[in-house]
């Protein structure tokens, strides 16, 4: 996936419907869970934050979360490990989960690995806020 161009960066929350919108993110960093949390409630989206991909595991078994933002250098289990874990479940426990990977891992070689491990778009980190709005608006098609 390409990075959003400068055309697609004209979202506002005036401009953009994502009210009621919700997504899990998980970062096992709590200044970076708390920004992109912060930036996603701007625009109405339902956030919850988990520290681990154990979590994400457990949030998926008893929510629905319409997309998924996910770290990959956490401890315990990885990002791809557990974008390929989410990838087996069966499509009402997740397992088809619209799916962004958030990462310091920035090269051409994480994004490729990133979408072969299941995740639809590679965001390297620090990311600019409209560009993480620009994929979820692509993702979810609002």
């Amino acid at each position: 996936m390409s990075e959003p161009t400068e055309d697609s960066l004209i979202f506002s929350a005036d401009t953009v419907n994502l009210a009621g919108l919700k997504v899990l993110v998980v970062d096992d960093d709590p200044d970076s869970r708390d920004l992109v949390a912060f930036l996603l409630e701007e625009y109405g989206m339902e956030v919850t934050v988990v520290a681990s991909a154990l979590e994400v595991l457990k949030t998926l078994a008893s929510a629905q979360p319409d997309i998924l933002l996910c770290d990959i250098g956490m401890p315990d289990m990885d990002g791809y490990m557990l974008m390929r874990q989410i990838r087996s479940l069966p499509p009402e426990q997740g397992g088809q989960i619209p799916a962004i990977a958030l990462t310091a891992y920035a090269g051409e070689s994480n994004q490729k690995q990133a979408l072969k491990a299941g995740f639809q778009w590679h965001l390297a980190k620090p990311v600019e806020p409209m560009d993480v709005i620009s994929v979820i608006v692509e993702l979810t098609k609002k």
